[in-house]
């Protein structure tokens, strides 16, 4: 029992009296979760039938963790010999992940992909709710579910409705550190040709209803849902279209693909979203123009600044095709014309993709800003931390869950999860 004193410091005096209250609540607690559990489990137990090639190997205690802390139960046990591989009834129906209860289990796993590391994620379980947990632990939770969350992101239908009048679909990919066994024999950008990152695409989708007093497109209020992969871009632009085609692909009145410019982007949309106004990003766009003139009169030249501002007029009045024209002029005959010429295909390829003046007066957004901050907030914030290196499987499960939060769809997913538990004690699939 704490003891008091005029002398010891009210914060103390607060900080063990809620310790005292909370010791207090969640001992009966966890008593009356484990008795219920327990009471659960004896009842599937008894109505469980047991599927073709499964023996009933007696009843085995397991140590389970909850919210309020720990508690036993006792359970049947079975294992098929032919499939080498046990089954608990009683866990499978009650969702349980590995010895954690699923509320706990979805808690460890929000905070596993959220925090920048699985031992602040300990300590903040530790500091906030008094659950401790080891950050191993968590990790192995977070792998275990996060599988699941990515094939349930990349899943087929329902196909959705919406009744916004515009649909964004958006992609980009960014590059995180990788473990050197998963990058041997990838070429990439270092001196020697080798690779310290693997390319990871993100996607997302979200919805306008209209524009501001100006004219400027607005984004609904939580409207943007995220996928991820790790897969190349011609499996990525699938997953991305199927979470469109939930999200209302099929009845929008107009869909806007925006991407920008690369050439795997540009085969993802002509293949995926070939009825999608396609919009290269005006960002890209000017980088690419900067690209142009520092091969035609260089960056250091007095009037670099000035010409790169009027190409950015000129491109938001549908210029795209004089600057195309003008600049080609302007080369001819010069040491530079090759270059020019190399660096206006970005231009000339995506002529029909880059008439901002048009897509404004449409309302329609001209930048990729979403997607872009995106590959910051739900890869880069948590995959590219000082000293991280990454298995295919650790990176692509924690952003699969990344993109489960970000996309408020964490009560979604874990129902699903839920229901698969559940089905591995379904016979019915076997006998039909």
């Amino acid at each position: 029992m704490a003891r008091f004193s005029a002398q010891t410091p009210s914060g103390e005096v607060v900080q063990q009296l809620e310790t005292l209250v909370r010791t207090a609540i969640f001992k009966p607690a966890s008593h009356l979760v484990g008795f219920l559990l327990q009471q659960a489990a004896e009842r599937i137990d008894r109505s469980y039938h047991p599927k073709p090639g499964e023996h009933f190997k007696g009843r085995q205690l397991l140590d389970v963790q909850c919210l309020f802390g720990s508690f036993a139960i006792e359970r049947d046990y079975y294992y098929n010999p032919r499939l080498k591989r046990g089954h608990f009834p009683a866990d499978a129906a009650l969702g349980l992940e590995i010895a954690y209860t699923p509320a706990l289990a979805r808690l460890m796993c929000l905070e596993g992909a959220d925090e920048s590391g699985f031992d602040k994620a300990e300590r903040h379980l530790a500091e906030t709710g008094g659950i401790h947990v080891s950050a191993r632990q968590i990790q192995r939770v977070v792998q275990r579910v996060g599988s699941s969350a990515q094939a349930w992101q990349e899943r087929e239908g329902p196909i959705g409705s919406t009744v916004a009048p515009v649909l964004y679909v958006s992609g980009d990919g960014t590059g995180i550190p990788m473990r050197k066994e998963v990058l041997a024999g990838r070429r990439g950008k270092q001196p020697d040709g080798s690779a310290k990152t693997a390319q990871v695409y993100l996607g997302c989708v979200f919805t306008q209803h209209g524009c501001d007093p100006e004219g400027h497109p607005i984004r609904d209020h939580e409207s943007t849902t995220y996928v991820s992969s790790l897969e190349s871009i011609d499996q990525f632009g699938p997953i991305l279209r199927r979470e469109a085609l939930r999200r209302g692909m099929g009845v929008a009145e107009q869909v806007v693909l925006l991407i920008d410019g690369a050439a795997g982007l540009e085969r993802m949309g002509r293949d995926c979203f070939k009825d999608a106004i396609q919009i290269v990003d005006f960002f890209h766009a000017m980088e690419h123009a900067g690209t142009v003139l520092d091969a035609l009169i260089g960056k250091d030249h007095p009037d670099y600044k000035a010409r790169l501002r009027r190409w950015a007029k000129r491109l938001l009045r549908d210029g795209v095709r004089g600057l195309i024209d003008q600049s080609r002029r302007e080369s001819r005959g010069r040491p530079s014309e090759v270059a020019v010429d190399s660096a206006l295909g970005y231009f000339v390829n995506n002529v029909e993709r880059m008439l901002y003046g048009t897509f404004r007066r449409k309302g329609y957004f001209i930048g990729s800003g979403v997607v872009e901050a995106g590959c910051k907030t739900v890869i880069g914030a948590r995959c590219k931390q000082s000293g991280m290196r990454w298995s295919e499987p650790g990176a692509e499960n924690i952003l699969a869950l990344r993109c489960v939060h970000s996309s408020r769809r964490t009560s979604e997913f874990w129902k699903h999860r839920l229901n698969l538990h559940s089905a591995r004690n379904d016979s019915l699939a076997l006998a039909a």
